[in-house]
Protein backbone atom coordinates (compact mmCIF):
# COMPACT_ATOMS: atom_id res chain seq x y z
CA UNK A 1 0.00 0.00 0.00
CA UNK A 2 3.03 2.28 0.21
CA UNK A 3 2.58 3.55 -3.36
CA UNK A 4 -1.15 4.17 -2.92
CA UNK A 5 -2.01 7.85 -2.50
CA UNK A 6 -5.06 9.16 -0.67
CA UNK A 7 -6.74 12.51 -1.23
CA UNK A 8 -10.07 14.26 -0.98
CA UNK A 9 -12.65 13.21 -3.58
CA UNK A 10 -13.35 16.08 -6.02
CA UNK A 11 -16.14 16.32 -8.58
CA UNK A 12 -13.65 15.74 -11.38
CA UNK A 13 -13.35 12.17 -10.04
CA UNK A 14 -17.02 11.45 -10.78
CA UNK A 15 -16.52 9.60 -14.08
CA UNK A 16 -13.81 7.43 -12.57
CA UNK A 17 -15.83 6.54 -9.47
CA UNK A 18 -18.83 5.60 -11.61
CA UNK A 19 -16.59 3.32 -13.69
CA UNK A 20 -15.28 1.77 -10.46
CA UNK A 21 -18.87 1.24 -9.28
CA UNK A 22 -19.83 -0.40 -12.58
CA UNK A 23 -17.08 -3.00 -12.35
CA UNK A 24 -17.74 -3.79 -8.68
CA UNK A 25 -20.25 -6.55 -7.89
CA UNK A 26 -22.72 -5.60 -5.17
CA UNK A 27 -22.70 -1.87 -5.98
CA UNK A 28 -25.97 -0.41 -7.24
CA UNK A 29 -25.78 2.80 -9.25
CA UNK A 30 -28.85 4.97 -8.88
CA UNK A 31 -30.03 8.29 -10.25
CA UNK A 32 -28.81 9.79 -6.95
CA UNK A 33 -25.25 8.98 -8.12
CA UNK A 34 -25.40 11.38 -11.08
CA UNK A 35 -22.95 14.24 -11.49
CA UNK A 36 -25.22 17.03 -10.20
CA UNK A 37 -26.34 15.15 -7.10
CA UNK A 38 -22.77 14.07 -6.33
CA UNK A 39 -21.55 17.64 -6.70
CA UNK A 40 -24.23 18.88 -4.29
CA UNK A 41 -23.27 16.15 -1.82
CA UNK A 42 -19.60 17.17 -1.91
CA UNK A 43 -20.50 20.85 -1.47
CA UNK A 44 -22.69 20.05 1.58
CA UNK A 45 -20.03 17.76 3.07
CA UNK A 46 -16.67 19.37 2.28
CA UNK A 47 -13.50 17.48 3.11
CA UNK A 48 -15.26 14.26 4.11
CA UNK A 49 -15.04 12.02 1.01
CA UNK A 50 -11.83 10.42 -0.20
CA UNK A 51 -10.25 8.48 -3.05
CA UNK A 52 -7.25 6.20 -3.31
CA UNK A 53 -5.05 6.27 -6.41
CA UNK A 54 -2.21 4.13 -7.68
CA UNK A 55 -0.09 5.33 -10.61
CA UNK A 56 -2.70 8.09 -11.11
CA UNK A 57 -5.51 5.51 -11.53
CA UNK A 58 -8.44 5.70 -9.13
CA UNK A 59 -8.55 2.40 -7.22
CA UNK A 60 -10.86 3.20 -4.31
CA UNK A 61 -13.32 5.70 -2.93
CA UNK A 62 -15.64 6.44 -0.06
CA UNK A 63 -18.27 9.13 0.22
CA UNK A 64 -19.02 10.54 3.65
CA UNK A 65 -21.50 13.03 5.00
CA UNK A 66 -23.32 13.96 8.17
CA UNK A 67 -26.57 15.41 9.46
CA UNK A 68 -24.96 17.32 12.32
CA UNK A 69 -25.38 14.41 14.76
CA UNK A 70 -24.31 11.26 12.92
CA UNK A 71 -21.94 10.47 10.10
CA UNK A 72 -22.93 8.37 7.09
CA UNK A 73 -20.72 6.46 4.69
CA UNK A 74 -21.74 5.58 1.17
CA UNK A 75 -20.01 3.67 -1.57
CA UNK A 76 -16.85 2.37 0.02
CA UNK A 77 -15.38 0.63 -3.01
CA UNK A 78 -11.90 -0.73 -3.63
CA UNK A 79 -10.87 -2.18 -6.98
CA UNK A 80 -10.64 -5.96 -6.66
CA UNK A 81 -6.90 -6.04 -7.42
CA UNK A 82 -6.16 -3.81 -4.40
CA UNK A 83 -8.40 -5.42 -1.77
CA UNK A 84 -6.86 -6.90 1.35
CA UNK A 85 -4.07 -4.30 1.41
CA UNK A 86 -5.63 -1.82 3.83
CA UNK A 87 -6.95 0.61 1.21
CA UNK A 88 -10.57 0.37 2.38
CA UNK A 89 -9.57 0.62 6.01
CA UNK A 90 -7.52 3.74 5.33
CA UNK A 91 -10.38 5.38 3.42
CA UNK A 92 -12.77 4.68 6.31
CA UNK A 93 -10.23 5.89 8.90
CA UNK A 94 -9.92 9.20 7.08
CA UNK A 95 -13.69 9.67 7.21
CA UNK A 96 -13.99 8.69 10.88
CA UNK A 97 -11.05 10.93 11.88
CA UNK A 98 -12.49 13.91 10.00
CA UNK A 99 -15.95 13.38 11.49
CA UNK A 100 -14.42 13.11 14.96
CA UNK A 101 -12.61 16.44 14.46
CA UNK A 102 -15.96 18.15 13.79
CA UNK A 103 -17.59 16.54 16.84
CA UNK A 104 -19.37 13.54 15.32
CA UNK A 105 -18.60 10.28 17.12
CA UNK A 106 -21.10 7.81 15.64
CA UNK A 107 -21.17 6.78 11.99
CA UNK A 108 -23.53 4.54 10.05
CA UNK A 109 -23.39 2.71 6.74
CA UNK A 110 -26.24 0.96 4.95
CA UNK A 111 -25.26 -2.32 3.25
CA UNK A 112 -27.49 -4.50 1.12
CA UNK A 113 -28.04 -7.84 2.84
CA UNK A 114 -27.12 -9.58 -0.42
CA UNK A 115 -23.67 -7.91 -0.52
CA UNK A 116 -21.81 -10.62 1.37
CA UNK A 117 -18.36 -9.17 0.68
CA UNK A 118 -19.27 -5.77 2.15
CA UNK A 119 -21.08 -7.30 5.13
CA UNK A 120 -18.02 -9.42 5.92
CA UNK A 121 -15.75 -6.35 5.65
CA UNK A 122 -17.77 -4.28 8.12
CA UNK A 123 -18.16 -7.15 10.59
CA UNK A 124 -14.41 -7.84 10.44
CA UNK A 125 -13.69 -4.17 11.18
CA UNK A 126 -15.80 -4.29 14.33
CA UNK A 127 -18.82 -2.37 13.09
CA UNK A 128 -22.02 -3.36 14.89
CA UNK A 129 -24.82 -4.93 12.85
CA UNK A 130 -28.04 -3.38 14.09
CA UNK A 131 -31.02 -5.70 14.49
CA UNK A 132 -33.23 -3.37 16.52
CA UNK A 133 -33.80 -0.91 13.65
CA UNK A 134 -36.05 -0.91 10.66
CA UNK A 135 -35.22 1.30 7.73
CA UNK A 136 -38.07 2.91 5.82
CA UNK A 137 -37.68 4.75 2.53
CA UNK A 138 -40.02 7.04 0.65
CA UNK A 139 -39.49 7.84 -3.02
CA UNK A 140 -41.20 11.00 -4.26
CA UNK A 141 -39.88 10.39 -7.78
CA UNK A 142 -41.60 8.39 -10.47
CA UNK A 143 -38.17 6.81 -11.07
CA UNK A 144 -37.93 3.66 -8.95
CA UNK A 145 -34.13 3.87 -9.29
CA UNK A 146 -33.92 7.33 -7.66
Amino acid sequence: MSDVEFRELVIEDHGNIIELFKRTPGITIREADNLAVTEGYLVRNPGLSFVATFDSSLIGCVMCGHDGRRGYLQHLVVDEEYRGQGVGSELVSRCIDTLKRIGIAKTHIFVLQSNQLANAFWAEKGWQLRHELNMYSYNSSSDANA
